[in-house]
C-alpha cells in the first residue's frame, strides 16, 4: 500500500526514468529543473502529514495503555468489593479470607499480564512508525544524491565542452592575427574568452 511519501517519490522516479538522454549520451539525462524542484517541494511538504500519521500511532499506544490501565484497576475494584462483602459475612469469615487473597492474587496477575501485553504492544506500534519513517528518510537521501550526481555530472560536462570552444575561439583569433606583436597580446590577455562562474 503505498502512502503520499511513496507516491511522490514514484512520481520522481518516474519523472527522472522519462527524461531526454543529452545528445550522444547513454548515461546523461535532460531534467527540467523547476519540475523537479516542484516533486521535492511537494515531497517536503508531505513528509510533516507522515510524522503526525506516526505521532497519531504513538498516540494510539497510549490509548491502549491507558485502557489496560482502567481495565485493570476495574478489575481490582470488583475484587475489592467482593473481598468486602465476603468478610462481612460471620459464617464464612475464615474462608473469606483465603477466597478474597486467591482473589486478589489472580487479579493482580491477569492486571499486570494485560499491562505488560499493552506495553509490548504499543512499543511495537512505536518502533514500527520509527522504522517507517526511517526507510522513508533513507528512499528520500538516495534519490536525492542521485539527482545531485546527475546534475553536477551534467554541469561539469557543459564547463567542460564552453571551455573547448573558448580554446577553438581563441585559437581562431590567433590565426587571423598572426603579427600581432607581444605587447599587443599582453593588453588583450584573453579578453575574448568565454569566462565560467
Amino acid at each position: 500500500m503505498n502512502n503520499k511519501i511513496e507516491q511522490v517519490i514514484d512520481e520522481i522516479e518516474e519523472y527522472i526514468n522519462n527524461c531526454k538522454y543529452k545528445f550522444r549520451s547513454e548515461e546523461v539525462i535532460l531534467v527540467r529543473k523547476e519540475e523537479l524542484i516542484e516533486m521535492l517541494n511537494e515531497l517536503r511538504d508531505r513528509i510533516p502529514e507522515e510524522v503526525t500519521q506516526c505521532a497519531k500511532m504513538l498516540q494510539n499506544r497510549e490509548a491502549i495503555y491507558n485502557d489496560a490501565k482502567q481495565r485493570a484497576q476495574k478489575l481490582l475494584d470488583n475484587v475489592a468489593e467482593q473481598t468486602t462483602e465476603l468478610i462481612s459475612e460471620h459464617q464464612i469469615m475464615q474462608e473469606a479470607y483465603v477466597q478474597a487473597n486467591e482473589i486478589v492474587e489472580l487479579a493482580t496477575k491477569q492486571a499486570q499480564e494485560i499491562l505488560d501485553s499493552a506495553t509490548i504492544e504499543a512499543n511495537t506500534v512505536r518502533s514500527s512508525a520509527i522504522q517507517y519513517m526511517d526507510n522513508m528518510l533513507e528512499n528520500f537521501g538516495h534519490l536525492l544524491n542521485q539527482t545531485i550526481e546527475l546534475t553536477t555530472k551534467d554541469y561539469n560536462e557543459m564547463v567542460s565542452h564552453l571551455r573547448d570552444i573558448d580554446s577553438v575561439v581563441s585559437a581562431n583569433r590567433a590565426e587571423l592575427v598572426p603579427a600581432a606583436t607581444d605587447e599587443e597580446q599582453a593588453a588583450d590577455d584573453g579578453s575574448g574568452k568565454l569566462e565560467v562562474i
